[in-house]
């Protein structure tokens, strides 16, 4: 894993919640630790890891991750052993 994502990593881990962490650095970091990444309809992204999904919306028009979808990706990784 290279050090941006670990760092993006760390930042999801991070209390309290980061705000500003960019959301296509957490669509690399799922595909570094072996998910895919897939466009819904609209601005709606599914993520995959180990048969499990999450459903986010691309932040606009901005594209920072807002607070709660990085609270719902750190109960994710944690689910999935997902840790730093």
């Amino acid at each position: 894993m290279k050090t941006k994502h670990r760092r993006t990593l760390e930042a999801i881990f991070a209390i309290p919640t980061r705000a500003g962490i960019v959301f296509s650095d957490i669509e690399a970091l799922v595909t570094t630790v072996g998910g895919e990444v897939r466009e819904g309809e609209g601005s709606r992204v599914v993520f995959e890891l180990k048969g499990s999904r999450r459903y986010l919306h691309r932040p606009h028009p901005g594209k920072e991750a807002k607070k709660y979808q990085v609270e719902e990706l750190r109960e994710w990784f944690q689910y999935l052993e997902v840790i730093p």
